[in-house]
């Protein structure tokens, strides 16, 4: 954590080390969702097969999933910042040895999947060690606010690039590539720029004991299992995103325009709701707030679902993008609050196992219930279950809905010794 004599500002420009972060975090976000176009293009031209676009993730998810509890260890033994750099630095080789195939005319599509591998895994890697970073660059007090700047990275990158992708794509997939090139060499030399103060940490071997110390400690601590459960399963019932092709087509009668506002109307609401919250503290009922976010997200996943008027379907999409940033703040803050230093990679290797899962199986379980039941009463029916968790999850974890702030004294947490 920053040291006690460091300057405290209310403005988290005054922080360089999150200044840094944040311009590596941007850059590579917007590197990554150029990439994610033009390999989705590319691979189509080539086979002409949409189980091969199937493929892309799949790639993708295997080693995030595999590779989880290992990336968590060596994220708490091991510098942070270097880890990500390395990671980063892969991914940039990946993407130059994308580019060079493709403008040498030796690409195809097994050399892409493999390369489109070797990001996964590096990614694998990286993403815990990111996350855990972050509570080091800023007092703890601005930890929420850092968290939604942060997201705010993530939904400029997800609204903004891949348009700028599709667009370089007209000019061909190598020029796609050296630009995504291009910046995550920008977000490889801001975090080899970067500075922080840490303590270096304790070096333990890699046993199953401390594999698994992150679920041992998520089990022991009531409100972190509360927080990452209930991701979970509000994600996983309410993927109405999954189905907006079908509710563009079918029922709001709209074209491909269509399902692109569609599509940024919940990046959009999030970008807007992260900038606020960058300027405003929670200071009380955090609990509360966090339950009526993700109720807010379910409400608004039905209006989604009865909305038979482009306007309305997208003041709904919007709401459930910025409910869904407030909840995801409260949850990303509180759970790096609660997790010592020690474990915070461990933790969010954890935590990125249940993202990721419940990311995946609920677009598969979005699809299966609109194959059997349609679109609409599949995500009307997803929209009332993310209620029902938000009633259940209040009343199984009553201290998280008592909770009044992000952060609690460390006498008022359990110890962690017990459960490594």
């Amino acid at each position: 954590m920053p040291s006690p004599t460091a300057p405290r500002s209310d403005s988290l420009l005054q922080h360089p080390a999150f200044v840094a972060f944040w311009c590596a975090r941007i850059a590579s976000g917007f590197g990554f969702q150029m990439l994610s176009v033009a390999v989705g293009w590319q691979i189509y031209a080539i086979t002409g097969r949409a189980f091969d676009l199937g493929l892309i993730g799949l790639v993708q998810f295997i080693p995030s999933v595999l590779l989880a509890l290992p990336a968590g260890h060596v994220a708490d033994q091991f510098e942070r910042r270097r880890v990500v750099l390395l990671g980063q630095i892969a991914e940039w080789t990946a993407i130059v040895l994308l580019a060079a195939l493709t403008m040498t005319h030796r690409i195809h599509e097994t050399g892409i999947l493999a390369l489109v591998f070797v990001i996964g895994v590096a990614k694998a890697f990286e993403s815990p060690s990111m996350q855990s970073l972050l509570p080091a660059l800023v007092p703890t007090s601005m930890l929420p606010r850092a968290v939604a700047v942060s997201g705010s990275a993530f939904q400029m990158a997800m609204i903004l690039g891949p348009a700028v992708g599709g667009l370089l794509y007209v000019a061909g997939p190598g020029v796609v590539y050296l630009t995504a090139a291009a910046l995550y060499l920008v977000a490889a030399t801001m975090m080899a720029r970067l500075r922080y103060e840490h303590t270096p940490p304790k070096r333990e071997p890699a046993t199953l004991k401390t594999l698994f110390a992150g679920v041992h400690f998520i089990r022991a601590r009531k409100d972190v299992l509360g927080v990452i459960s209930l991701d979970l399963f509000a994600v996983l019932l309410g993927g109405a995103t999954a189905l907006l092709p079908i509710f563009a087509k079918d029922i709001l009668h709209t074209g491909p325009w269509g399902l692109g506002l569609l599509r940024a109307a919940p990046a959009v609401g999030a970008l807007l709701m992260s900038v606020w919250l960058a300027r405003h503290d929670m200071q009380r009922r955090v609990g509360m707030i966090m339950f009526a976010s993700v109720a807010g997200f379910g409400a608004a996943t039905l209006v989604f679902a009865v909305s038979t008027a482009l306007w309305l379907s997208l003041l709904a999409l919007f709401a459930l993008g910025a409910f869904d940033m407030v909840s995801m703040v409260i949850r990303g803050a509180l759970v790096q609050l609660d997790t010592p230093d020690a474990m915070r990679g461990r933790v969010s290797a954890v935590n990125a196992i249940f993202i990721n899962t419940s990311n995946q199986l609920g677009e598969f379980e979005s699809g299966m219930l609109a194959a059997w039941l349609g679109a609409v009463n599949a995500t009307l029916l997803g929209g009332i279950g993310t209620l029902v968790v938000v009633g259940l999850w209040m009343t199984m974890f009553p201290t998280l809905r008592r909770r009044q702030k992000l952060h609690v004294e460390p006498a008022d947490v359990e110890p962690a010794a017990d459960t490594l």
